[in-house]
């Protein structure tokens, strides 16, 4: 499992990548060590709701491995939680030439080539101009994550390339494209602050629809070429193909549908949770959004509600017919945070965009925004790992090693 809020500061050394990463195992040992308790490394390939049946195919490393087989699991309960996956729109070459960052090997790849850029600049006989788009930066999406992205990048750019790469220092450059506002679920005055922020790092801010990407350029909804060296792809996530072959009714957006207890109301002994699930319009809810906070809450109140079907005698399949499942899931939203540089950050903890209460920015929020990230990494060991990552950038600089 991935931390994700911290993945941006792997990116450039701020953190290592272990530090953000943690064994399923860890999380939960019951899966190694209880009677009958399992944990596959395997894609699903299909859900046979009808025959309570789930069909699996092996994960291998490569043509030069084993080759991956095929395999069947039956359930009594069934459980979905495949997340969900970056959304590209559809639009030609993002998946060829783009880099997405939502895993850690997303984050090693974006520091490697972030590094042989600023390398590969510094080599004789290059010209200006492929200089130029060599060291341009430019991040797709003006969510938390390509905001949060912007700022470590620029705070690399101002604090360690200038000092490492003194002679490429001005040609290095972050531009931030957005379809319309950035943080757009943030208060006004907290977006008009970030704007200021940024800018005053030198992230330049351009409003435009990407309309196609090719390997040197992206080409803007205006007929503008905006060349780059690096690509980074952070505009919001969609339904997997996985999520997308299931004939279950799905939410709007195309997740799976769910009612308000998170079953799937179309066939029995299934469970969706997190963002592979929705609920669904005859609900009369809103779907949530395609956050950590409502995936955890969401995992917590089924796993209560499992607990009582089992404690109740009804845990084998097809047992589940006027059972009381209590009251229904509630999500209450307990704000947003992201940082945006030079010891800078916003929270917003406002329950909804219509709602009051409090905004802060600034170096407080900053410091409220790291202590409460450090909280929320899942193991001791990790947490331990986080700060001394963090005491280390502050008195050593980021780690620039390309491994």
């Amino acid at each position: 499992m991935v931390f994700t809020p911290l993945l941006a500061s792997t990116c450039v050394g701020t953190l290592e990548f272990r530090s953000v990463a943690e064994p399923i195992g860890r999380i939960q040992p019951s899966i190694s060590t209880a009677p009958g308790s399992y944990f596959f490394l395997a894609n699903c390939k299909g859900i046979d709701a009808d025959e309570h049946v789930v069909h699996c195919e092996t994960m291998t490393d490569g043509a030069d491995n084993l080759p991956s087989w095929s395999f069947k699991i039956s359930y009594d309960k069934l459980v979905i939680a495949s997340g969900a996956e970056a959304s590209t729109f559809g639009i030609n070459g993002v998946k060829e030439h783009a880099i997405f960052l939502r895993e850690v090997s997303h984050a090693q790849e974006i520091r490697r080539k972030l590094l042989l850029n600023l390398m590969l600049s510094d080599v004789p006989g290059i010209s200006e101009e492929e200089k130029k788009r060599l060291l341009h930066c430019v991040v797709i999406g003006g969510g938390p994550t390509g905001v949060e992205f912007s700022g470590e990048l620029s705070d690399f750019i101002i604090k360690d390339v200038h000092e490492r790469y003194s002679h490429v220092k001005d040609y290095v450059h972050v531009t931030l494209i957005e379809a319309n506002e950035i943080l757009s679920s943030f208060d006004v005055r907290l977006r008009q602050y970030a704007m200021r922020q940024l800018t005053k790092s030198g992230v330049r801010l351009v409003r435009g629809v990407v309309k196609d990407v090719q390997s040197h350029k992206i080409i803007l909804d205006d007929g503008s070429e905006v060349p780059y060296g690096l690509l980074v792809w952070s505009t919001g996530v969609g339904p997997s193909p996985f999520i997308q072959s299931l004939e279950f009714p799905k939410s709007p957006g195309g997740r799976v549908g769910i009612d308000e207890w998170l079953r799937v109301p179309s066939v029995e002994d299934v469970f969706a949770i997190g963002d592979c699930g929705g609920f669904l319009e005859s609900t009369g809810k809103q779907v949530l959004p395609a956050l950590a906070q409502v995936a955890e809450r969401q995992g917590k109140f089924l796993s209560g509600l499992l607990n009582r079907i089992g404690k109740e005698g009804r845990g084998r399949a097809n047992s589940l017919g006027g059972i009381d499942l209590g009251n229904p899931f509630v999500y209450k939203h307990l704000g947003s945070m992201a940082t945006v540089g030079r010891y800078k950050a916003l929270v917003d903890l406002r329950q909804s965009k219509d709602t009051k209460g409090l905004a802060l920015a600034g170096f407080v929020s900053w410091f409220i925004w790291r202590s409460a990230y450090l909280t929320r990494v899942i193991s001791w060991r990790n947490r331990f790992y986080v700060a001394v990552n963090w005491a280390t950038t502050f008195v050593f600089g980021r780690d620039i090693s390309r491994i």
